[in-house]
């Protein structure tokens, strides 16, 4: 009982649409085509938010490259929210204001960001 969505999946998003500009907090992905780093990159910093990120990608030097880029509080590779107690959690821009977590938790003066990449081959 109660309110639930069900995992969704929105395909042919653009960017004008209210799901790719607003937060979601609930079990949806939207999928949006790009042609170059570059256009997603500016494509994704292009919004007044800032909280997370996700990268997937076979070639890691890229993936951080993109990651270092975006203007996320954390940005996950090829995995997604993966918390760690002591990593610093927030976001960029109107998503939030300071860290939670870690010791960047005590100074609420810099942008920091975390990036996270699983070493080995993720399991799915």
């Amino acid at each position: 009982k109660g309110y639930f969505v069900q995992p969704t999946v929105f395909t042919d998003v653009t960017d004008d649409m209210k799901i790719a500009k607003e937060e979601i907090f609930g079990p949806v992905m939207s999928i949006l085509k790009f042609r170059t780093d570059e256009e997603v990159i500016r494509r994704a910093n292009n919004t007044i938010y800032g909280l997370a990120a996700g990268v997937i990608s076979q070639n890691a030097s890229r993936a951080i490259s993109v990651a270092n880029q975006l203007r996320a509080g954390t940005v996950w590779i090829n995995c997604y929210h993966s918390l760690d107690a002591a990593a610093p959690f927030g976001g960029y821009k109107q998503s939030g204001h300071g860290r939670e977590n870690g010791e960047a938790a005590l100074d609420n003066w810099l942008e920091t960001k975390t990036i996270t990449m699983p070493l080995n081959d993720p399991k799915t």
